[in-house]
């Protein structure tokens, strides 16, 4: 049995931070039914489509879901909501734009009256009060807020990461928010509101620069892909000109690494590189050095000498090596979903799932279970052609 089994979620989503979030839940076996617009659905359904015509992004956040289409600006299609929350929905996840949900009377509040152990799960940019409310937001905008472009990049270069960071720091602590609220409402019968903003989820997840640049002290510069703090940790080029990214913690390891992987002990007694902030400080002195012992080997013959020395290391991969990770596949940690083109590759969520698999089922069409759920209701098969024909459905 999986762990959410018996629970339903109602989410009215789109994009990445609610998806992801809905996704972990149906993982773990809650049945969730996505709320989308008729013809159109959730707007990531269009983001691309390099998934064998499908969009990269909707694949990823949205399986083992129901997806029902409603267009609720429609009367009809609001009592059918309505009907869903209160009569089956444990959980209802939100991020439509600021104060959309409230206006459909989707609001904690409004709810709670009449379902009061129903959860509420709020997704927004900056949360549900203070100057910013009302404000718009995407992934790269709160990156820039939060202050992740300002320590990302190179020192000419802000960049933003490659995924979407906001979004998915907003899903997971959703997630376990949710998780927890089911806790509380096991153990005292209460629902409760979840006002979750992506600034403050992404501005958790900057704790060590916060901290770093306390009292008005300089931020962490932007460094590329070495540590923008600790050094040597980074790329470095081998004789065949291709990279390896190693990483040194303690001093310990900065005399292994001079004394078996550099071959020159001695740099270990040098003053000026005798801590790591002062390493740090002469991190472009320092690098040539580096490259200039690695200057007579490949990449995979450095490795190796970082390997027998126990230093911390990797290979820098594209994305068809991941696909192709050796360690991914040992573990036996893909696994085949169903979509609308076909069944795709996924990776198992990550944990042991010791009791039991994941709930992997299919990525959704637009609509597939909206005839399902409404016979559930007692319209019959004309009733649902009428609501189709007029745009409810």
């Amino acid at each position: 049995m999986q762990p959410l089994e018996g629970i339903t979620v109602v989410t009215l989503e789109h994009a990445i931070a609610a998806p992801f979030a809905t996704r972990q839940l149906a993982d773990m076996g809650a049945r969730v039914i996505k709320i989308e617009r008729p013809g159109v659905g959730d707007f990531a359904r269009g983001y691309d489509d390099r998934v064998r015509g499908l969009s990269s992004h909707f694949v990823w956040t949205n399986r083992s879901k129901q997806s029902l289409t409603l267009d609720v600006k429609q009367p009809e299609a609001q009592h059918l909501l309505m009907r869903l929350i209160l009569e089956e929905a444990d959980v209802l996840v939100q991020n439509l734009a600021p104060g959309a949900a409230a206006r459909l009377g989707l609001s904690y509040e409004a709810l709670s009256a009449r379902k009061p152990g129903i959860i509420v799960c709020d997704i927004s940019g900056y949360g549900s009060d203070g100057p910013y409310r009302d404000k718009k937001a995407y992934d790269l905008l709160i990156q820039s807020e939060a202050g992740l472009l300002s320590v990302t990049g190179t020192p000419d270069t802000p960049s933003k990461t490659g995924p979407s960071m906001a979004d998915i720091a907003a899903g997971m602590y959703a997630y376990s928010n949710i998780l927890a609220a089911l806790m509380h409402r096991a153990q005292t019968g209460q629902g409760q509101r979840i006002d979750l903003s992506m600034l403050e989820s992404l501005t958790e997840w900057m704790g060590f620069p916060l901290y770093y640049s306390f009292d008005g002290a300089s931020p962490p510069p932007r460094s590329g892909a070495s540590h923008a703090t600790i050094y040597p940790y980074g790329p470095f080029a081998a004789g065949d000109g291709k990279t390896v990214m190693l990483g040194l913690q303690n001093e310990r390891e900065w005399k292994i690494f001079c004394d078996k992987v550099l071959m020159q002990p001695e740099l270990a007694r040098e003053e000026r590189f005798s801590t790591n902030a002062r390493r740090s400080d002469q991190r472009n002195e320092l690098a040539a050095l580096i490259v200039a012992a690695f200057a007579p080997m490949t990449a995979a013959q450095v490795a190796q000498r970082l390997e027998e020395a126990g230093i911390a290391n990797a290979r820098v991969n594209t994305m068809a090596e991941v696909w192709e990770h050796p360690q991914l596949q040992a573990r036996a940690r893909w696994r085949d979903v169903q979509t609308p083109s076909g069944p795709v590759a996924a990776l198992l969520p990550p944990g042991s799932w010791q009791h039991g698999a994941p709930r992997m089922d299919a990525v959704p069409s637009l609509g597939q279970h909206t005839d399902e759920i409404l016979r559930r209701y007692g319209y019959s098969d004309e009733r649902i052609a009428e609501l189709r024909a007029h745009g409810v459905v």
